[in-house]
């Protein structure tokens, strides 16, 4: 048991430490619970900076003037539902990038490829040429000289075909990773607009608190 000199000197110390005083800094500590649970659930740290987040909720939180503790609350759950639908569109970016990568490895190992072939023709032509071989290289070059299009077999790429390919081959991925993340960003902004929602009808039920206390 505690003998009394021990239960004085807990009663000092807790004197002393009573937490905020003033109704501002009552307010922050409430506020700081909310802010950091919900930093916990929206930032990753391997993949997120949480600087950047607590920039991004401040100029969220800095649209509205919050008052009381539910409105706080939809606040900061505003800005973790808009901080999430950015990382789906940043998924998004990452999903054509990665088939656009896909994209010109093919067209390098293909232009490889004929080159390599281009090669071993030309070794195969050279090595015992006959009178049959000579007939068909000068037929080759005339018809290359009167259609200038035959020179070239690889076409430079066109971007929009490019990405129009990416999005092909996404959509047929056996994962529909595009679909999911529609389905996800689906989600979020429905919450979001139930927050903004919510935040509208308080807010004009303070207006209309006001003009009834006048």
């Amino acid at each position: 048991m505690s003998s009394f000199r021990q239960i004085e000197a807990n009663r000092r110390n807790a004197r002393l430490s009573t937490g905020p005083v003033t109704e501002e800094g009552k307010r922050t500590s409430r506020q700081n619970a909310v802010r950091h649970g919900l930093t916990a659930e929206t930032v990753i740290d391997a993949l997120d900076d949480a600087e950047d987040y607590a920039a991004f909720e401040m100029a969220v939180t800095g649209d509205y003037d919050a008052q009381s503790a539910v409105e706080r609350e939809l606040v900061l759950r505003l800005a973790s539902l808009l901080w999430r639908l950015r990382r789906a569109t940043a998924i998004e970016s990452g999903l054509f990038k990665i088939q656009a990568k896909h994209l010109l490895q093919f067209r390098q190992r293909r232009q490889a490829h004929q080159k390599r072939q281009e090669i071993i023709d030309g070794v195969s032509r050279n090595a015992l040429p006959t009178e049959e071989d000579m007939h068909q290289d000068d037929d080759e070059t005339r018809r290359n000289t009167l259609d200038p299009g035959l020179r070239s077999t690889v076409e430079p790429a066109d971007p929009s075909d490019d990405l129009t390919r990416s999005f092909v081959r996404l959509s047929n991925l056996p994962t529909y990773p595009l679909d999911r993340l529609s389905r996800y960003e689906a989600t979020l902004w429905r919450q979001a607009c139930q927050v903004l929602f919510t935040l509208q009808c308080l807010d004009r039920r303070k207006q209309w608190e006001r003009r009834r206390l006048r």
